[in-house]
């Protein structure tokens, strides 16, 4: 049996990445790459301390439009197994906000859907469960499906009944075979981590019973542009989504879209409603939405290359304000260590020469260290006992929650610097 060291290097040498051709959304060839962020390690890959001394393989992040349909995308896809099946350190928001926002979820799908008692919910990339928990709070049956072998494994411990694979046919006819056909089948934050859509849209087809409804959420092109969240752009988000280019990708396969919400959670998100053509009417907010996003232009090209050169400003503040407290002699580190925020440490190179530590929650992060800048990753505890100076909040958009939670810390006199969408000091 392989150590985790030996592991985690064979993972990050096998199959490597491969360039896109064509358009998960469309099949169109044509791109032009508006935004790159350089070579970074994937942002969940934290090491453990044995594991500090392994090369460490950075990948391309870059992001391309398709000049077809309008879906901006990464122009190299990550082996998924390097990505998702070596410890992954991800679970499921456990923050008051985050309960609150599954439970919104669960009931929002139960009330528009009318889903009656007992009728079958199937999540693909379930995580930990936390969102199947909601759904099963409403009166529902759950299964989940998810790749990350840990992870899987948490959530059956937990009574979350979760098929450990990735989602794929294959994977629907086991679910199949064990649940039957489901009612709704949901994809939070998982839309966007996937390269064969079409394989998706089978496979849902298959598993939805007649009537049923799919639906994902995930973060919104169109808020990631207007807020500069550039954060949210790493290896596992494949794809930067908004509704033109997900209905030509649903139209191919016979399905429409029928409704669509937004939610304030990652940042701003999308939440999208999907049928087989003609089942249900289509609510008259989808083709609001359409034209907000040609209002704001992230479909153009002209406009992604204004949005590229605002992501440089904003590296360009964030470091001198950073560069400026440390030449001060102040003590500098990072609250919280999501995946995003691995992406604006790597892209701003901001290593451990410049953060002490990063403080976290996750007993699957504490005692690791991050990708690229292994800055040591340590309890929320350490932020209190050690009263560094500034705390630079990566986990920005839970930053109303993580600072209360924190009020100890700034009645000792430390404050916070939150870097999106202006960075600024509180």
């Amino acid at each position: 049996m392989q150590t985790p060291s030996t592991d985690l290097q064979s993972k990050a040498t096998s199959g490597l990445y491969t360039l896109v051709k064509h358009c998960r959304m469309c099949r169109g060839t044509s791109f032009s790459t508006y935004l790159d962020l350089g070579f970074h390690p994937p942002s969940d890959q934290f090491r453990t301390p044995e594991e500090q001394d392994l090369p460490e393989i950075t990948y391309p992040l870059r992001v391309m439009l398709c000049m077809t349909c309008g879906l901006s995308q990464l122009t190299h896809v990550v082996d998924p197994r390097i990505l998702y099946q070596h410890d992954y350190p991800y679970e499921s928001s456990t923050t008051r906000t985050g309960k609150r926002h599954w439970d919104e979820y669960a009931a929002s799908v139960v009330r528009r859907c009318g889903l009656a008692a007992d009728a079958l919910v199937i999540d693909i990339g379930s995580n930990v469960g936390t969102l199947l928990e909601s759904f099963r709070g409403q009166g529902m049956r759950v299964l989940g499906i998810d790749p990350a072998p840990n992870i899987a494994a948490e959530a059956n411990a937990n009574g979350v009944d979760t098929i450990c694979a990735f989602f794929n046919r294959a994977s629907a006819k086991e679910a199949l075979a064990r649940v039957g056909q489901a009612a709704v089948v949901t994809g939070t934050n998982v839309f966007a981590h996937i390269d064969d859509l079409d394989d998706v849209m089978a496979a849902v087809d298959d598993l939805l019973q007649p009537g049923g409804v799919f639906i994902f959420e995930s973060p919104y092109m169109r808020q990631l542009v207007a807020h500069f969240e550039y954060d949210t752009i790493y290896h596992e988000h494949l794809s930067y989504l908004s509704l033109k280019p997900v209905m030509a990708l649903v139209a191919r396969h016979g399905y429409e879209v029928f409704a669509v919400e937004e939610t304030d959670i990652h940042g701003g998100s999308i939440r999208v409603y999907i049928g087989r053509q003609g089942d249900r009417a289509v609510d008259e907010g989808v083709g609001a939405l359409l034209v907000k996003e040609e209002a704001a232009g992230i479909h153009r090209l002209e406009a992604l290359q204004h949005f590229a050169a605002r992501v440089a400003e904003n590296r360009e503040k964030l470091v001198w304000i950073i560069e400026e407290l440390l030449h001060a002699g102040k003590k500098v580190v990072a609250v919280s260590a999501p995946a995003k925020g691995m992406t604006l440490l790597n892209y701003c190179g901001l290593h451990s020469r410049q953060l002490r530590f990063a403080t976290e929650k996750s007993a699957l992060k504490i005692g690791r260290l991050t990708p690229g800048g292994h800055i040591p990753v340590v309890s929320d505890n350490a932020l209190t006992a050690e009263r560094p100076d500034y705390a630079l909040l990566l986990a920005w958009n839970f930053a109303p929650e993580i600072m209360a939670n924190l009020s100890s810390y700034r009645e000792h006199g430390g404050k916070f610097i939150i870097p999106i969408p202006e960075p600024r000091i509180e």
